[in-house]
């Protein structure tokens, strides 16, 4: 397993006030997926051009994050099914800060992203009080139709461009979990850049670019469900599910 410690080291720091000023909570995203042998030297080509964010001393974070749905995943479907305008609900853990949001995210037929999100006491499996208020009031779901569906827990590093208004996640050691099943992608890497506009220029995404990696746009929580639930609707997905096959095969 990569020591990444070692390779964040070299790094500038912005710490989370700092970052404030590329909160980001309407944006557009652009993911990427790679084996985390090719960490280094990308990693190596970054150190110039962004800050890394560092909290307490810890330049990586550990997530946990649980995400809602309806019984027979019908916001998973929207987004298999090709439907603009869809929501995703979860409530997150911030482990090493120990905080706690409920957040619902947006994306609009425009290809935006729009997050809002409220801090909350601690991670519950149901969505009521503050939670329950948010839900209806960011959008046209009825809160009493989701359930907790599935976990996944990661190692996150926030990257912020010293130059440009753009916020970059790399995450890693993923493990999705449920009542009755995990799965485990070690190796794998899930990068999304945040920026205000696709047209703005990124030196990750050149970066990959020259590593020959594409853009990928299946969601950490469509790869949850796919992964805990075999018989899903997943046809739509397919090419990214062969992509990430042959990832896992190489590493």
């Amino acid at each position: 397993m990569i020591a990444l410690d070692t390779l964040l080291a070299p790094f500038d720091p912005i710490s989370l006030k700092q970052m404030d000023n590329v909160k980001l909570l309407d944006r557009v995203d652009t993911k990427f997926m790679f084996r985390e042998e090719l960490l280094p030297a990308i990693l190596e080509r970054m150190r110039p051009e962004y800050y890394v964010l560092e909290i307490n001393g810890q330049r990586y974070n550990h997530y946990e994050t649980l995400y809602f749905d309806t019984h027979n995943f019908g916001l998973y479907l929207r987004h298999h099914n090709g439907k603009l305008n869809r929501f995703k609900f979860r409530a997150r853990r911030y482990v090493e800060s120990n905080l706690h949001f409920f957040e619902v995210k947006f994306k609009n037929n425009k290809g935006r992203t729009i997050k809002d999100r409220i801090k909350r006491p601690e991670i519950s499996p149901v969505i009521a009080d503050k939670a329950e208020e948010l839900v209806r009031s960011a959008s046209n779901v009825d809160p009493s139709t989701l359930r907790a569906q599935l976990w996944v827990d990661y190692v996150r590093i926030t990257f912020v461009s010293k130059t440009s208004q753009e916020r970059l996640t790399v995450d890693t050691r993923l493990t999705y979990r449920n009542d009755g099943h995990q799965v485990d992608y070690n190796g794998l890497v899930i990068a999304e850049v945040k920026q205000g506009s696709a047209r703005d220029k990124s030196v990750f995404v050149d970066l990959m670019r020259e590593h020959s990696i594409p853009q990928r746009s299946i969601s950490k929580y469509c790869l949850g469900v796919i992964s805990l639930n075999p018989d899903v609707k997943r046809n739509r997905f397919k090419p990214t599910l062969l992509y990430l096959q042959k990832l896992l095969r190489a590493s």
